[in-house]
């Protein structure tokens, strides 16, 4: 590659991002070079929600202000809790889930006294735990459910199986037992 200290920056910098090649981020480091317009517009994006957006207080899904608007709103008295930010916004554009999340990236103290203190906030009846399946999940589900036992919560998990329109031969052996497991009468 040539030495255009400012470029090779650039292309190692778009590089790091999820998903994105060495091919990619030549691509993208050109376009930007050649409409300086565009590029300079994205870059004030980026600078505007890295310095705006902060985790809501209560639940720890993005926002700008303090609390999220989903924190805001009289919703169901259900906390689903959630890996990532990603999930939260994936739920809320496919209207799945009515009640109010919880991002639970991490288990230690601080999360679960934060999950408490909202659980009684809200008035919560039932924690839906919407983790991906693995044995970790499984056994974090279970130390939440034996934290908040006192509460007198329902607790429950979104379903694991087969997906629609995925042949058996490609889903892995776990969620093939999980779906025969939790089969359906017709």
């Amino acid at each position: 590659m040539q030495k255009i200290p400012s470029l090779n920056e650039l292309i190692n910098n778009l590089e790091e991002l999820p998903s994105i090649g060495k091919k990619s981020a030549l691509r993208m480091a050109m376009f930007m070079i050649q409409d300086k317009f565009s590029a300079l517009k994205l870059a004030n994006a980026i600078e505007s929600a890295v310095t705006a957006i902060q985790n809501c207080k209560y639940c720890g899904n993005l926002t700008e202000d303090e609390i999220c608007n989903i924190c805001m709103q009289e919703r169901d008295k259900s906390i689903c809790i959630v890996e990532s930010h990603r999930d939260i916004l994936l739920l809320e554009e496919n209207k799945i889930f009515k009640g109010y999340y919880f991002v639970m990236n991490k288990l230690d103290a601080s999360h679960l006294e934060k999950l408490e203190k909202f659980v009684e906030k809200k008035n919560i009846k039932e924690i839906i735990f919407a983790f991906t399946h693995s044995m970790q999940n499984e056994a974090n589900s279970m130390y939440i459910e034996d934290k908040l036992q006192s509460k007198n919560l329902d607790f429950s998990k979104i379903a694991q199986g087969v997906p629609t329109g995925v042949n058996l031969e490609n889903v892995d052996i776990t969620s093939i037992h999980r779906a025969f497991e939790k089969r359906v009468k017709l």
